[in-house]
């Protein structure tokens, strides 16, 4: 298949593939480890996401006075000037935080949905679910819990690299979110992925076919090299 631009490769994405087939040609080409912790799974299960990283980087804080660093003064850190800051096509993928409270809610995925961004992906939880829904934005998390961050959590920086559990994500990197994972695609071998990907996911609808016709596992492996 051939794109001009993100929105039509986005859109391809989105209709043709999904996170099993794009997983299989990272495995073939060498990258084995690109999907995110299993826990992060979308708030709708018919959600798909397929954007470019833009990492926020999250960090536990404590509400004490005579900070060093200003930037523990500000209310979110620099979360608000980060949602502002995202692109048309872009994933708010956020990390570093413990677990003790939400990284992202409703108006934030309100902003980000004014601004065209592609989704949201938080390694922690999300609140506000029904609004979230409301919305129709795609986002992916552990779950849902109320608690706040304004006072336990600020974002510390923004479109900088991030890892999680071994997974780097740099800015640009794309994201791609179904009921079965998120998978990170390399900014430098995304086109070749992503033709490969297509292939695969043709070829596995002509195997799927073969098989209801009658065909073995066997001989179909044996004939498509596709299982």
């Amino acid at each position: 298949m051939n794109w001009k631009n993100d929105d039509e490769l986005f859109a391809i994405m989105r209709t043709t593939l999904y996170s099993a087939v794009v997983g299989d040609i990272l495995d073939k080409m060498g990258y084995l480890h690109q999907f995110l912790p299993q826990r992060i799974v979308p708030l709708r299960r018919d959600f798909v996401l397929a954007g470019r990283a833009m990492p926020v980087l999250e960090a536990d804080v404590q509400s004490l006075s005579g900070n060093q660093n200003r930037l523990l003064d500000k209310n979110f850190g620099l979360m608000l000037e980060a949602l502002d800051d995202l692109k048309k096509n872009e994933v708010y993928l956020c990390t570093g935080a413990s677990p003790a409270y939400a990284l992202v809610g409703e108006i934030m995925c309100t902003r980000m949905k004014s601004l065209q961004a592609a989704g949201a992906v938080v390694n922690g939880f999300h609140r506000d679910t029904k609004g979230i829904l409301a919305l129709d934005f795609p986002c992916f998390s552990m779950g849902a819990y109320a608690q706040d961050q304004a006072p336990r959590g600020k974002v510390m920086d923004f479109r900088v690299p991030v890892e999680i559990e071994g997974v780097r994500v740099n800015p640009g990197d794309i994201v791609m979110g179904d009921m079965d994972g998120v998978v990170i695609v390399p900014k430098e071998i995304e086109a070749e992925v992503i033709e490969r990907a297509c292939e695969k996911a043709t070829g596995e609808k002509g195997v799927s076919k073969a098989i209801q016709n009658g065909m073995s596992a066997v001989e179909a492996f044996k004939r498509y090299g596709i299982m």
